[in-house]
């Protein structure tokens, strides 16, 4: 009996290493095949937002208190921000969409792309192919109207101090997007959404499939893109990712989504919501948060599918902005910029730091940099956290070198370390009128000082961006080699990339309307187009200021407004009635047509309510008119009148 037992206890030793072997092998072919179909290179899902500002979201961009007013806004953003890291001093290139977006997918800046500004050329030029480098079958003709243009800008621009420069309008054939050094580098690649640097299909710029080159109002033409489009750019992001997962194939995703400006824009769930969570916003406030949380509910959808396929780890998720929020910084509650200064158009903080937010594997959770980047620094990072980093290039300046860094190093390093870039300082240049926000200027970072030179008034500003994020203390005075040395870096690297530089516009003292077009640059403020004689009973009638209605967004008709009838007159700037009150001269109208034309198409397009490429600046826009206006007509009058002049004009022109 103890014989049997011995034999039987050496049989089962001999059998159970064998069967756990069998066990082993059996989980190590399990996982071999698992991993058969698990890409070894990361994935990237670009979430990129539309006029977001650094405070608009429910997530503190600097981790300091008081916390935002907003928590609970975007939840899936807060979530993104616990599992990666924040940048508190994020920027993008410049304060309009296009340029940059430009710098997003280039990593190049607007200055050396000369991609500086959106359709000023014209009413619609990228949309009929013109406009500088569109590539359309009119774009020679167009940039030919536009320099001839620019020599009659002494006329056509009679309040402005300098002429912007004409922006090129498309990204180059030439320039290496994101989507080319990813798809060389092994990825699939996709955008979906919002792309708005030319007519030129993304696909024609490295990627292999996209929803074409939309702009603001997205490829349904006439119609708002949200939030129909809100969904779908998600939906289509999604069965990309389930397709190259199912490929095992690594892939890179752009979701670029478009604004909310209106109620209309954003889904009845979200704006309950988010009236709920901030009971104080109302109108177009209100309209943009709840946009907002429609994004930020797509977010969610992307992650929970990426954990659905099982390759959130191993996928580097991010979101950022194009530039501040409309508006100015009236506060957080009402979804502005505070306590950063200006807005939208402006490199004051508030029109170009923005968010950046990022997890994926390698990025400690929790954490808030506060090393500066910017928007440029996105596709050489990347490429750099795909394994193929930049080569280092010779020649920097160079129209198509890469002038951003890579952020691994400070990624991998807690949210410290040092972002090595061609150029030490980053500079945003943005060379033109717009927003009211002050005219030309160009700024430059050096540590914790930010220096801003005003091209229209010759002004200077220094700040100290740490200590004083709201920009309110200028130490130009007290830092005069400070100036003089960043202006010197300034001047250099604006040379060294060929930026386009606004000039000094001529002057002319020709005051009578010339009935072309054409608004007089100095007319006396007490006469009309029509002659003295029909001024002294009121004003006139207003002189031909524009054959093309188009650009005359103020003028009942081609031939003007009417001049006001004296003290018993009934007829103000706009034909409408207004009391006892004497109208402006007739000449008024052409300064007035004039002013707008330096709007952007898409913007005084609102003015003439025609289908346009964004509503949410139509406020603004006016109110930029409105200030020429009262610009004008201090000049003799006295302050009663001037108040009751703009009271009466903003009342008659806000169309929103």
């Amino acid at each position: 009996m103890n014989t049997l037992l011995c034999i039987l206890i050496v049989l089962l030793q001999a059998v159970a290493p064998a069967s756990n072997a069998g066990a082993h092998a059996d989980k190590s072919a399990a996982k071999s095949v698992q991993n058969s179909h698990a890409p070894t290179k990361p994935n990237f899902v670009f979430i990129l937002g539309e006029g977001h500002g650094w405070s608009s979201t429910s997530v503190d961009m600097d981790a300091k208190d008081p916390p935002s007013d907003r928590v609970g806004l975007t939840p899936n953003l807060e979530q993104l921000a616990q599992d990666g890291m924040r940048f508190s001093d994020f920027y993008a290139t410049c304060p309009r969409c296009t340029p940059s977006r430009a710098s997003f997918l280039t990593g190049i800046s607007p200055a050396k792309l000369h991609m500086t500004y959106v359709n000023e050329g014209g009413v619609g030029k990228r949309e009929q192919g013109g406009g500088k480098g569109g590539g359309g079958k009119n774009a020679n003709a167009d940039a030919d109207a536009q320099q001839d243009t620019d020599k009659n800008n002494a006329q056509k621009y009679p309040l402005m101090k300098m002429i912007a420069p004409t922006p090129d309008m498309e990204l180059p054939d030439e320039v290496k997007t994101t989507g080319d050094v990813m798809r060389a580098a092994g990825y699939a690649t996709a955008h979906f959404g919002k792309w708005h640097v030319g007519r030129a299909d993304p696909m024609k710029h490295g990627f292999d499939i996209s929803d074409g080159a939309n702009t603001n109002q997205g490829p349904d033409r006439g119609e708002l893109p949200n939030p129909k489009q809100s969904t779908l750019i998600t939906d289509r992001g999604i069965a990309f990712m389930r397709e190259q997962v199912k490929a095992g194939k690594p892939f890179f995703l752009q979701m670029s989504h478009y604004g909310c400006g209106s109620e209309a824009e954003a889904t009845p769930e979200s704006l309950a919501e988010t009236a709920q969570l901030l009971p104080k916003l109302s109108g177009k406030p209100l309209a943009s948060a709840a946009g907002m949380r429609d994004m930020d509910k797509a977010i969610g959808r992307v992650r929970a599918a990426l954990k659905e396929l099982g390759v959130l780890d191993n996928t580097y998720v991010y979101f950022s902005t194009d530039h501040g929020t409309p508006g100015g910084g009236t506060g957080r509650g009402v979804g502005a910029n505070a306590p950063l200064t200006g807005s939208k158009g402006s490199v004051s903080e508030g029109g170009i730091r923005v968010p950046f937010i990022i997890s994926g594997p390698g990025i400690k959770a929790g954490v808030t940099s506060s090393v500066r980047a910017s928007g440029m620094d996105v596709l050489p990072t990347m490429i750099d956290l795909a394994g193929s980093p930049l080569a280092k290039s010779f020649t920097p300046d160079a129209k198509l070198v890469v002038e951003g860094g890579s952020l691994k190093p400070v990624l991998k390093n807690s949210g410290a370390g040092n972002v090595s870039r061609p150029n030490d300082a980053i500079v945003i240049h943005f060379p033109h009128y717009d927003l009211n926000n002050g005219g030309p200027a160009s700024a430059i970072f050096d540590g914790d000082l930010k220096l801003i030179r005003h091209y229209d008034n010759g002004k200077v500003t220094l700040f100290d961006i740490v200590k004083d994020p709201s920009e309110s203390k200028d130490l130009s005075a007290e830092m005069p080699e400070k100036v003089n040395s960043l202006q010197a870096r300034l001047d250099a690297y604006l040379k060294a990339v060929d930026a386009q530089m606004p000039t000094t516009a001529p002057t002319t003292t020709d005051a009578t309307a010339t009935g072309d077009g054409q608004p007089p640059t100095n007319p006396p403020a007490s006469t009309g187009t029509q002659g003295d004689k029909k001024q002294k009973k009121g004003g006139g009638k207003g002189g031909k200021n524009n054959k093309n209605e188009t650009t005359a967004p103020f003028a009942q008709n081609a031939n003007g407004g009417k001049g006001g009838k004296g003290n018993n007159g009934a007829n103000d700037v706009s034909g409408s009635a207004s009391g006892s009150e004497k109208g402006p001269p007739g000449s008024l109208i052409a300064r007035m047509t004039a002013f707008q034309t330096e709007v952007p198409a898409h913007e005084f397009d609102i003015v003439l309510m025609r289908p346009t490429e964004t509503s949410i600046t139509a406020t603004v826009s006016v109110a930029a008119a409105a200030e020429a206006f009262i610009e004008y007509w201090r000049n003799g009058e006295s302050t009663k009148q001037k108040n009751k002049t703009y009271s009466n004009y903003s009342k008659q022109s806000c169309v929103d």
